[in-house]
């Protein structure tokens, strides 16, 4: 009888962490992001600043900055869209909707510190400030992900932990921002995606 009954609370327990979390996130499409920021800081390092004098000294009148630009949203495009796909497929497979409440409520939650952090940056861009954005890309978005781990995989406040404080140690040398930029959208990313497949296996 005891039996039954821890089997019944291990049940529902678990029907209410899936209608509480959204449980249908890629881990290769985690791999997939840290990928596409990898190649992109390797072709803006190859075309773009090859001397860390040239990171360093960028600004608006700079003919790199246009382009770089355009890296970077192409590397937020692919990582989008791929995550999407691949979570749509993981949710098929679960029999989950990709988009339900618990899926809003985790994108509201992610979007507000991110987009905060986007404007915080622009302006910061519009004030000349070059040598910040690569630190402030990285606390806002841990801070996003931390904000938004309570809908998801409890895990994943881990990896916003760790891009905040890989953000912080940024700040503290801002002329290797490329790097900590390349760590923390890149390496971590492949990292963490990958341990979220072997965790769910």
């Amino acid at each position: 009888m005891n039996k039954d009954y821890s089997q019944d609370l291990s049940e529902i327990r678990s029907l209410m962490n899936r209608s509480s979390r959204f449980l249908s996130l890629s881990g290769t499409s985690g791999i997939m992001a840290g990928i596409y920021a990898i190649i992109g800081a390797g072709i803006a390092k190859i075309f773009f600043f090859p001397t860390q004098f040239e990171y360093e000294n960028i600004g608006y009148a700079s003919p790199q900055l246009v382009p770089i630009v355009i890296d970077l949203m192409l590397v937020l495009l692919l990582s989008v869209v791929t995550a999407y796909v691949l979570s749509a497929k993981e949710a098929k497979k679960n029999d989950e909707k990709i988009w339900d409440e618990t899926a809003k409520r985790l994108a509201f939650h992610f979007l507000i510190p991110l987009l905060t952090g986007g404007a915080y940056i622009l302006l910061k861009l519009n004030q000349g400030d070059f040598a910040s954005a690569a630190s402030l890309m990285l606390i806002f978005y841990g801070l996003a992900l931390l904000n938004a781990s309570k809908y998801t995989i409890g895990t994943i406040k881990y990896l916003g932990i760790l891009e905040i404080l890989i953000g912080l140690i940024c700040a503290c040398f801002p002329g290797y921002g490329f790097w900590f930029w390349t760590i923390g959208f890149g390496l971590l990313h492949i990292v963490y995606g990958s341990l979220m497949i072997i965790q769910k296996k």
